[in-house]
């Protein structure tokens, strides 16, 4: 049970009022003062009551410490008491294994600092203390940037309250996208910052250093011109690449406003129940593979209601070709639909089309570069979002930006080199 507690030694063990309290203490030995190097004499023991890690029941570790005083006149230290590293750190009340026993609950087990408050028998308050110098450690650790080849970038608000009152509300995080040796993306955060900006973006990447910027080579992003601009300035050798869920989307944006245009026009009206068009809205933003005969029929029958219609039907097909390259299984095939998707759109009668046709010859060579990168996209950054989304949730919100920093980082990997 004592495993892994060293430079300590088991005196007793009883269970009291649900708890299993063990007593422990060093082995004697001559000791020396920390301030000048004489021995010391005995000022006997106090008892140190500490949390351990939870089994069937709580676990209290009570540590015998010993205490010295120093002979030597001169000495300022006068007094002091042993410490164990290996068993706690000092002034702390929790044991070092139950500090690594709980940032793995927060890092594996989608656990809470008050929940382990609650099965450690303490305070939310002395848990944290106990942990986030270790957090804070390992976030120092500049290692865990290294072998970055290819990075992801995305924004998220991180509260809702008043930004005078908390600071800005949106957050940049920057993401580890680097495939394994299988090909596979292992997504983890690697920063939070403040703002939602290119300049938040391009200062991160100032401070990395040149040798982190110059081994990335793939920068995946939103269609969002200030990370581009902030790419384009301090990742020379990257290939930045336009996420291809984000211009399936802009697509099927395309396609909705079209479809609530025409129905304005035709009927002076918002969509209800019983219009044609309303009827097909949720069978327009899917892939055309993948609807039923049902549904097929249910959308000739609301394309043929009326010839204004039509309109509707050519901005879905031209949705329909975009998100097809994509889902070529060869990448020259695909490529070769996003370049003749790139060269007509924009020149589509229908306006909206030929919007999104302007908005991706602006974004041409990232928008291409999917298809030469091999398959290279955000994907990972949505997952770590999900990751961040889903401990905010289970914490009920945060109130300090270092604490969720160093929360995140732990649950998405991003401590881990």
């Amino acid at each position: 049970m004592l495993l892994g507690l060293d430079g300590v030694h088991v005196e007793h063990v009883e269970r009291r009022d649900g708890l299993l309290v063990v007593t422990v203490s060093t082995p004697a030995s001559p000791t020396g003062c920390p301030g000048c190097g004489v021995l010391v004499t005995s000022r006997g023991r106090r008892l140190r009551v500490l949390h351990d890690v939870p089994g069937v029941t709580r676990v209290r570790v009570v540590w015998r410490q010993r205490m010295w005083r120093c002979g030597e006149s001169g000495c300022p230290r006068k007094t002091f008491v042993e410490q164990v590293p290996s068993l706690v750190a000092p002034r702390g009340s929790i044991t070092k294994r139950a500090v690594a026993w709980a940032i793995g609950q927060l890092r594996r087990e989608h656990a809470t600092i008050q929940g382990l408050a609650r099965q450690l028998g303490t305070s939310w308050k002395t848990v944290w203390r106990a942990v986030e110098p270790e957090l804070v450690k390992l976030a120092a650790d500049e290692s865990r940037f290294e072998n970055v080849t290819s990075l992801g970038v995305d924004e998220h608000v991180w509260h809702h309250v008043d930004p005078r009152r908390r600071g800005p509300k949106e957050l940049t995080g920057m993401v580890d996208l680097t495939r394994d040796s299988q090909g596979k993306t292992r997504a983890r955060l690697l920063d939070l910052v403040p703002g939602r900006s290119g300049k938040a973006y391009a200062t991160w990447l100032g401070e990395r250093g040149d040798a982190f910027r110059k081994q990335v080579k793939v920068a995946a992003l939103d269609p969002f011109a200030g990370y581009k601009t902030a790419i384009d300035d301090k990742l020379d050798d990257a290939v930045a690449v336009l996420d291809a869920f984000h211009v399936v989307k802009l697509g099927t944006a395309a396609v909705d406003e079209v479809r609530r245009r025409v129905q304005q026009d035709t009927l002076g009206h918002r969509g209800r129940k019983g219009d044609p068009l309303y009827g097909v809205q949720t069978i327009l933003r899917a892939g055309a593979e993948n609807l039923t005969e049902k549904q097929r029929v249910r959308l000739t029958a609301a394309m043929e209601a009326d010839p204004a219609h039509d309109e509707v039907f050519v901005a879905w097909q031209c949705a329909q070709q975009l998100r097809s390259a994509y889902h070529q299984g060869d990448l020259a095939a695909g490529r070769r639909i996003a370049e003749q998707v790139v060269d007509t759109f924009h020149t589509c009668p229908i306006p909206e089309i030929a919007r999104l046709g302007r908005t991706l010859r602006r974004w041409r060579d990232a928008f291409l570069a999917y298809f030469t990168t091999g398959r290279s996209s955000n994907g990972g950054t949505e997952a770590v979002n999900g990751i961040i989304e889903l401990h905010r949730r289970l914490a009920r919100g945060y109130r300090n930006r270092h604490n969720y920093r160093l929360r995140m980082l732990l649950a998405a990997g991003g401590l881990t080199p």
